[in-house]
């Protein structure tokens, strides 16, 4: 089974989410919008499957990487979800919350061996 197929986002804390967007902005040229910035581009060899992945500055207060002390958190882009929360239940992996769905795709949290919360992501698209 395949299980990642790519990175869906780089989420970090830091003092001020705002002005870090406006100094990507300003000085590498981000595209930045209330999240952070999406970088667009396409699947393999198939020029018409739009994907994205996802660059977000959070507070450094933010509780959203919780349990995990750590300033950052990586969101992977997988197929089929609940096939591989089952799989990851079975290898004793920590699955921190229940899946749930938005217009935009299914996420789950789960915390790899050394206490960093992970997100994965099943795209809809």
């Amino acid at each position: 089974m395949k299980k990642v197929t790519g990175i869906g986002g780089i989420f970090f804390k830091c003092k001020d989410p705002n002005k870090m967007k406006e100094w990507y902005q300003k000085h590498l040229g981000l595209n930045t919008n209330d999240y952070g910035a999406t970088f667009e581009w396409y699947e393999g060899a198939d020029s018409t499957k739009k994907a994205s992945t996802q660059w977000s500055p959070f507070d450094e207060t933010t509780k959203y990487f919780a349990p995990s002390t750590k300033d950052f958190m990586i969101n992977y882009r997988v197929e089929n979800l609940e096939l591989l929360v089952e799989e990851l239940k079975k290898e004793g992996v920590t699955i921190v919350d229940k899946i749930e769905s938005y217009d935009y795709g299914k996420f789950v949290h789960i915390m790899d061996v050394e206490g960093n919360k992970i997100e994965l992501w099943e795209p809809t698209e």
